[in-house]
């Protein structure tokens, strides 16, 4: 960690406790259509972004309206959980606290759209440590590929073998590691069924963010 100059946070179970959420969220929104979500409708969802979770409800379950009424219709189910409700994961403020001490870069990749992304980091108090947030909507690239983090990094000014991604989605994690990028895996519920390839894939794996700390704290 002491040659670490730059770190990528994802956002959604990496720093606020909040993908949990989310699965019930696009359940909930089919059902307020009528349909009936099937069974697999996590599993399936995991590696979109919410551009393409929206097409996805638009050929597997007929929803007509258009990929913006959707994540529209989404986001004001789950606008006052990010504003009002969402808590830190445990040991996220500590963390960032002693990177911006050590005055290492810090920025957030997420799927998560600005609207909601801010308001989230904002409650939790954490939104001032980082000096920009990317969001998959407005880059247009989901992080199904390494294009994120590489634009991440380049506005970081680190080099690549210098920043670490921090992330709990497997997909993303192998994203980032095939363009370079060291990797820590931090532990969620909602991957829970792939921690085994998590702990095998990763630089690092933490159970959660308290154990950065110490490695942090040991330089």
């Amino acid at each position: 960690m002491k040659n670490i100059k730059g770190v990528i946070f994802d956002m959604d179970g990496t720093l606020i406790d909040s993908m949990w959420m989310w699965g019930r969220v696009e359940a909930d929104y089919l059902i307020s259509l009528g349909l009936t979500p099937r069974s697999d409708l996590v599993a399936a969802l995991r590696t979109l972004s919410l551009q393409e979770v929206a097409r996805y409800f638009q050929v597997e379950y007929g929803v007509r309206q258009s990929v913006e009424e959707i994540n529209k219709g989404k986001n004001r189910v789950i606008e006052d959980f990010y504003s009002n409700k969402v808590l830190l994961k445990e040991g996220a403020l500590p963390v960032l606290e002693a990177l911006q001490q050590r005055d290492v870069k810090m920025c957030v990749v997420t799927a998560t759209d600005r609207y909601l992304a801010e308001p989230g980091l904002r409650r939790c108090g954490i939104l001032d440590y980082f000096e920009r947030i990317y969001t998959c909507e407005e880059e247009g690239i989901s992080k199904s590929v390494p294009d994120m983090f590489l634009t991440a990094a380049a506005f970081l000014g680190t080099e690549i073998s210098q920043t670490l991604v921090v992330e709990d989605a497997y997909y993303a994690m192998r994203s980032a590691k095939s363009a370079g990028f060291p990797v820590a895996g931090v532990y969620d519920l909602s991957s829970d069924d792939q921690q085994e390839e998590i702990r095998n894939f990763c630089d690092y794996y933490w159970k959660s963010l308290n154990e950065m700390l110490e490695l942090i704290e040991r330089g």
